[in-house]
């Protein structure tokens, strides 16, 4: 062993090329969408300028509707009982994504449940992480710590709409005036 010391490869943008490889059949169904208490979670990504962003990929975690994070293992096979609070979707051409999924419950009482998101497109330096808030609950909204560290407007980009039909609609926003909150973690450089 020497003590040769070793340069860092450069960082390369994300995309597009990862989307033949990540995606897999039923990525996006967390649960099957003909399941009791199944919720469609859909939405747009659209770039600074606003158009639609035909390439992006999204990754959500999330705790089940008690609150509990699974463990189980099998994200990449589903067997249609196993819940394990992971899916991957791929946009379509107009920057369409679609989960089936459960409401996730809060993991501690009190607590404002949100689903977890990592986006993968074309031209990022890194993936970005965001929250989906669920619009129910307003007081453990008003009392989560990373909500109420944002001005209204912030605030308001990282909860979800409750649609008519009982699904979830929330659009991603890449940059510009619009930009969805996306957090940075101590581990996480660019």
């Amino acid at each position: 062993m020497t003590d040769q010391k070793l340069t860092a490869t450069p960082g390369q943008t994300v995309g597009p090329f990862y989307g033949y490889a990540m995606p897999w059949p039923g990525d996006n169904e967390l649960v099957p969408p003909a399941k009791d208490g199944a919720v469609q979670l859909h939405g747009y990504v659209y770039d600074g300028a606003g158009a639609p962003v035909p390439d992006a990929i999204l990754e959500i975690w999330q705790p089940d509707g008690n609150g509990d994070v699974s463990r189980n293992s099998g994200s990449l096979r589903r067997d249609g009982f196993t819940f394990t609070g992971f899916g991957r979707n791929a946009v379509d051409p107009e920057g369409r994504f679609v989960f089936s999924t459960l409401n996730p419950g809060p993991t501690e009482a009190g607590k404002a449940p949100f689903i977890s998101v990592v986006v993968f497109a074309r031209g990022l330096l890194n993936r970005l992480f965001t929250r989906i808030y669920l619009p129910e609950d307003t007081a453990a909204l008003t009392a989560d710590p990373l909500l109420s560290s944002l001005d209204e407007a912030d605030r308001n980009r990282l909860i979800a709409t409750r649609e008519a039909d009982g699904s979830l609609r929330f659009d991603i926003r890449l940059q510009g005036e619009d930009e969805t909150p996306f957090l940075r973690f101590p581990s996480h450089e660019d």
